[in-house]
């Protein structure tokens, strides 16, 4: 899905807008806050992380809001703002699923949506229980119940639901992790190219996630009808489950995944994340 941005009769600075690629997800709602109706030379594109991954690495989008495991292999992108999407403990939206107790994983869904989790997940896989899952597909629009893998990796607004079925453990990823290593947990963040042009979506960027953050509970009433969930339950999600802001110890625990996920074979060794801000 596609925002265009509003005509004006204001002559745009460039004569082609920005593509900036923003996730579809409730999570991602306070990063781009206004951001269609105030960036009026730019170009908002909705889409799941993956497929804006993709997208990006294409040059289809110059900067795009994507899993964080990306900058982790890509050395050509560079974080350019401080708003992401993080956690400081449990997440809630993203959620393994097992049918059997973890050191028994055999066969592992990932969801199709999902870079970032799916290596938090086989990186927690193989350095907590020394296993390495054979992987499968786990296409966006399809149920638990339509797939016999022993776990299910879900991310995103459905993994909100309790799916059907009987499961011997479910895992909030981001609980894990924290319990795991103590720091939080970066999923996304803005990245793109170094490049002139990008020099002042640090700042919008920043201004969108403050807007958002303002007005979390207006951003919770306004999506959840379209989720089906409570109100409160949107507003406890965006409040309490999430942090936008890329601060200290968010870079030290991404830091430290990368790290994790190296040594696990999960991602190529030797990547630096480079900050821009």
């Amino acid at each position: 899905m596609a925002i265009a941005p509003r005509q004006t009769g204001l002559q745009s600075v460039r004569s082609v807008p920005l593509r900036i690629g923003a996730v579809a997800y409730l999570n991602s709602k306070p990063l781009i806050e206004g951001l269609s109706e105030t960036d009026r030379e730019y170009r908002l594109i909705l889409d799941y992380p993956s497929r804006l991954a993709d997208d990006l690495a294409a040059g289809e989008l110059d900067v795009a809001l994507i899993p964080s495991v990306e900058c982790l292999i890509n050395p050509e992108y560079t974080v350019i703002s401080d708003a992401c999407v993080a956690t400081r403990g449990p997440v809630l939206s993203v959620k393994l699923y097992s049918r059997v107790p973890p050191g028994e994983i055999r066969t592992l869904a990932l969801d199709e949506g999902s870079r970032t989790s799916a290596a938090l997940v086989r990186t927690y896989l193989i350095h907590k229980y020394g296993i390495e899952p054979e992987t499968r597909s786990f296409p966006i629009d399809s149920e638990t119940l339509d797939t016999s893998s022993d776990a299910v990796l879900m991310i995103g607004d459905r993994a909100m639901f309790a799916p059907e079925g009987q499961f011997h453990t479910v895992w909030d990823l981001g609980e894990e992790w924290l319990k795991w290593t103590g720091l939080p947990f970066v999923f996304a963040v803005w990245a793109g190219r170094e490049s002139s042009e990008i020099d002042p979506l640090e700042r919008k960027l920043s201004a969108a996630r403050d807007r958002g953050v303002s007005r979390l509970k207006k951003i919770a009433a306004r999506e959840a009808k379209a989720l089906g969930i409570s109100p409160a339950l949107a507003t406890q999600y965006l409040t309490k489950n999430l942090h936008f802001t890329l601060g200290s110890a968010e870079r030290n625990g991404f830091r430290l995944f990368r790290e994790l996920a190296a040594d696990a074979g999960i991602i190529p060794g030797g990547t630096e994340i480079v900050f821009r801000h």
